[in-house]
């Protein structure tokens, strides 16, 4: 059947590493998950990121390597460090606010950087502006199309909020207008600045607003030829609960040396390793893996501990649903 969304499991054999070399940027989103308490504010020098890429790489383990901010263009050494990816053999992609610091697509090429992935949070500068920054959508979309004339592989990721949800639609024909043929629908975390102010930008919507309105956009940019990647979020009846902890290898790298595996956990000082000292350190005591193997009927344990708004019980106190590891999507690929 076409467009029809299939749940991506988490493959054996393969890591994903979200390296964050700064945390600077030069925006102020109003749903920032960057928490300048627990990540620090450094910005690593262009040796540490060798050597920390260095920590993550493997011959038999094929690796998807995300460079992450703050705004990672800010950094002045990024193309050096793509470079350096590249020659570590991992599948390179920048994640932008789309200001693109450091003339960066002088700097760099399709060939050495797999992926480029711009951020826009609404289909014009009326939704995404007040979201991101005054300005902000007419230089992405201008930095998106100078990146894919010069035949960059690019993308756009659209964080849905209750206050962009309902714009969510006409996002495939900018998509299209832009030429941009892989499309990451993101639902919000409460992290960083929208966990620590509540507000219509940094609310999450609801299981009915989310069913509702997502899977049909992704089934519609896909009869348009979009290739889109959006979170399970909710599990379906009789659907096994995993958690990525467990059963896949990500690393949500910070310049403090922190190393989480499940980036819900960033808020805290829990995470699974430290580097210190050019080695990748397991942290004793109480970490973020030891929730991993908690099985409860609401599905993800820290979703429970941290999002607990987003659960709903019956009245005898019944989980309604499972909320699904946050890691784990569901994709619809455009048939020919």
């Amino acid at each position: 059947m076409k467009n029809v969304a299939k749940t991506v499991g988490f493959k054996e054999g393969e890591r994903n590493v979200f390296f964050h070399i700064l945390t600077a940027c030069n925006l102020s989103c109003k749903h920032c998950y960057i928490n300048k308490e627990q990540h620090g504010t450094a910005q690593l020098s262009k040796e540490q990121i060798v050597e920390w890429m260095g920590l993550f790489a493997s011959e038999k383990t094929k690796t998807n390597l995300i460079f992450l901010g703050g705004e990672p263009t800010m950094h002045p050494n990024l193309a050096y460090a793509i470079a350096k990816a590249k020659d570590f053999g991992f599948t390179v992609t920048v994640d932008s606010n789309g200001f693109l610091f450091n003339n960066l697509l002088e700097k760099t090429t399709p060939k050495l950087l797999d992926y480029l992935s711009f951020s826009l949070d609404g289909p014009d500068a009326e939704v995404n502006d007040p979201i991101r920054g005054s300005g902000v959508f007419d230089v992405c979309t201008e930095n998106i199309k100078r990146a894919v004339t010069k035949g960059f592989n690019v993308s756009l990721i659209y964080t849905v909020s209750r206050k962009n949800l309902l714009h969510l639609e006409r996002m495939v024909s900018l998509l299209q207008k832009l030429k941009v043929k892989k499309f990451f629908i993101q639902v919000i975390g409460l992290r960083g600045n929208s966990a620590a102010a509540a507000s219509e930008e940094t609310s999450q919507v609801t299981r009915k607003e989310w069913l509702d309105i997502v899977p049909e956009v992704a089934r519609n940019a896909a009869k348009k030829g979009i290739h889109v990647t959006y979170p399970k979020v909710f599990l379906d009846e009789g659907e096994q609960f995993q958690c990525a902890g467990n059963v896949a290898e990500n690393y949500f790298v910070f310049p403090n040396g922190r190393v989480y595996q499940c980036p819900l956990c960033e808020d805290h000082p829990i995470h699974s390793f430290q580097i210190e000292n050019g080695k990748l350190n397991p942290v004793a005591g109480l970490r973020e893996n030891d929730f991993f193997r908690l099985d409860i009927a609401e599905g993800c344990v820290m979703n429970k501990l941290l999002q607990p708004d987003t659960l709903e019980y019956d009245d005898q106190g019944k989980a309604k649903y499972k909320i699904s590891c946050c890691l784990l999507k569901q994709e619809i690929v455009p048939e020919n």
